[in-house]
């Protein structure tokens, strides 16, 4: 007899979803994280993953790459997908393949950014400052100064091709990461130049390609690594520019002059190739003789000129003329043009020639002075007036200085220089002709000799000599006047104005009236010529006393002159013979003459002391 069968109880509804509850409880997944899921079907652009949960969830096909299609899927393929959420509004589950990719992206460059290694990604679209980077999901930012080395115009052949990057820099957070393609080339070429350079040797003879130019020289390729040919290293003659010499894309043979370890530069040459013209330069440039050249270069300070291809000299400024001193070199001579020059130093250490331009000419300064020596009269026009001096033009282009103190004997220099205009014709005589200082001095006033110093009757200029004087001016300390007979400016005190002090106001006398004086002082050297009047009424009355007698019986000088006059007239009636006889004198008539003749000389004297006290009190009257 068999057993009766046992029934089992199925769950409830509220315990069938308990226990699903407890099941799920059971399965880690949190949302934000990458999770594991079965492809369970494909519907056209959609794949459906089962990670576990209690519906499935959704990923579009595009997600999986640009080009993934249905067939590269199968039911039961496993995946890596990014839970976003468990369940979302329709109760199905939110994934990403998008996001887990770059979740895991994220982990591998993170792992290398710590190591310093690269990373590998395309470049595949051009944004502001740069460019955007797909690093196998992770999207980085490549900014425009790190594409390459050089600046790139055309970045194009660059785009979705796979390449190494470095990262620069990344920020999890704000999901930032930073690469650069330029720091991977840097690298890569100091390791390929290190290599290169390893082999290179000083002195070394190698070919190269033109890269680049500039205003400075060429960059040659030497095979992965570029040397410096500077533009003075190209040829032993002056190069305005390096495209003289070469073109890029030229081949050309160089030798490797220095090499730097440290910074890995080459410095080529090309020049170094050929014989160095500047050897045994003494020799074939002797100081003193000539040769032509070609003005290659004007400066302001000079120009150069060509020699021969390699060796150039300078001609300075100062070499250039003997009368342009002033002027620009270009105003002289001009580039290409053949020239005669004389080489005056050559330092073949510093390779430096001096050339002179002007010892080639004749030196107009030796064959004026040779020509017109000291006292040489000439004429020329005022090319200049300055405030020490008038210039004058002379033979040859050059010119001569009448100083100041040169122009006239008698008026300042100042005013002098008011009688004179540019470009006006001038007589002068040469003072001296100093060729080696190329200065030539000139005087005007020496035309006329100095009235001091030997114009005709320069002898009787003395003190005591009696002069005609005209008046030129009245002040009130005196009268300015000039000497009539010698043309020399005098001074008239006040007080030698008339022995009576009731005559000595300068003003009864006017602008160009003449007189009679005597000189009381004659001074050549400071040029100072003092006159009187009083001195010649007294020098006048001291003749009279000696010649007609004693003024002690109070007498004057006129009653004195008249009895002599009257004396004179009664002795017209007698004989001829007896007027022929000297006169006896009586032995009173001859004390009285005797006394006179003292006292006029006390008298003379003390009037000349006094005018000698009075000169020299005054002396400041004078100079004016």
């Amino acid at each position: 007899m068999s057993e009766p069968q046992t029934s089992v109880e199925q769950p409830s509804h509220d315990e069938f979803a308990a226990l699903l509850e407890e099941s799920l409880a059971n399965v880690a997944l949190e949302e934000g994280t990458v999770v594991k899921g079965t492809v369970v079907g494909i519907e056209k652009d959609v794949a459906v993953i089962d990670v576990g949960l209690k519906t499935e969830g959704r990923v579009a096909l595009k997600e999986f790459g640009a080009t993934a299609k249905s067939e590269d899927f199968n039911v039961g393929d496993i995946v890596d997908v990014y839970l976003e959420r468990v369940e979302n509004a329709l109760g199905e589950a939110v994934l990403s393949r998008e996001k887990a990719r770059r979740e895991e992206s994220w982990v591998r460059l993170e792992e290398k950014y710590k190591n310093n290694e690269r990373v590998e990604g395309m470049i595949f679209n051009r944004v502001k400052g740069g460019f955007t980077v797909d690093l196998d999901g992770a999207v980085a930012f490549l900014p425009g100064s790190q594409v390459d080395i050089r600046p790139v115009r055309d970045v194009s052949p660059l785009m979705n091709v796979p390449q190494p990057f470095q990262i620069l820099k990344m920020d999890r957070r704000r999901g930032n990461i930073v690469v650069s393609r330029r720091s991977v080339l840097e690298e890569h070429r100091a390791e390929k130049r290190s290599e290169i350079v390893g082999r290179l040797e000083e002195g070394q003879v190698i070919e190269g390609v033109v890269k680049n130019i500039t205003d400075y020289g060429a960059f040659i390729d030497l095979g992965g690594i570029d040397g410096l040919l500077h533009v003075t290293d190209m040829a032993w003659r002056r190069v305005s520019h390096p495209s003289e010499i070469v073109n890029v894309g030229d081949t050309v043979k160089v030798q490797i002059i220095r090499i730097n370890t440290e910074s890995q530069r080459i410095s080529l040459g090309i020049k170094q190739l050929e014989a160095d013209p500047w050897e045994g330069i003494a020799s074939k440039y002797p100081v003193g003789a000539r040769f032509q050249g070609t003005v290659t270069n004007i400066t302001d300070y000079g120009a150069f000129v060509e020699l021969e291809p390699g060796v150039e000299g300078l001609i300075h400024i100062s070499e250039m003329s003997w009368t342009k001193k002033n002027v620009h070199p270009g105003k002289i001579i001009s580039t290409s043009q053949q020239v005669e020059v004389q080489v005056l130093e050559v330092d073949a250490e510093k390779r430096r020639i001096s050339l002179g331009l002007k010892q080639t000419q004749e030196n107009p300064w030796s064959a004026f002075a040779e020509s017109h020596p000291a006292g040489t009269e000439i004429e020329g026009e005022i090319r200049n007036i300055t405030e020490f001096g008038l210039f004058i033009g002379l033979e040859g282009g050059i010119d001569g200085m009448v100083h100041l103190s040169d122009l006239d004997w008698n008026k300042s220099g100042e005013e002098a220089l008011k009688d004179y205009k540019k470009g006006e014709m001038a007589k002068a005589v040469v003072l001296e002709a100093d060729a080696e200082k190329e200065r030539i001095s000139l005087g005007i006033k020496q035309l006329g000799g100095d009235p001091f110093e030997g114009e005709p009757g320069a002898e009787k200029l003395k003190k005591g000599a009696r002069v005609t004087c005209e008046v030129t001016d009245v002040k009130d300390g005196g009268l300015d006047v000039k000497l009539v007979d010698f043309d020399l400016p005098a001074f008239v005190r006040r007080a030698d104005l008339s022995r009576e002090r009731s005559e000595q106001r300068p003003d009864r006398f006017g602008v160009g009236e003449k007189f009679d004086a005597v000189i009381t002082q004659f001074d050549p050297k400071n040029r100072k010529v003092n006159v009187s009047i009083k001195a010649l009424e007294i020098a006048e009355e001291k003749e009279a006393v000696a010649q007609y007698g004693s003024t002690d019986s109070g007498a004057s000088l006129g009653d004195i002159l008249g009895a002599a006059l009257n004396k004179a007239g009664d002795g017209d009636e007698a004989p001829a013979e007896e007027e022929a006889k000297p006169k006896k004198k009586t032995k009173a008539a001859a004390k009285a003459e005797e006394k006179a003749e003292d006292k006029a000389e006390e008298t003379a004297d003390e009037s000349a002391e006094e005018t000698k006290d009075e000169a020299s009190d005054e002396s400041s009257e004078t100079d004016k």
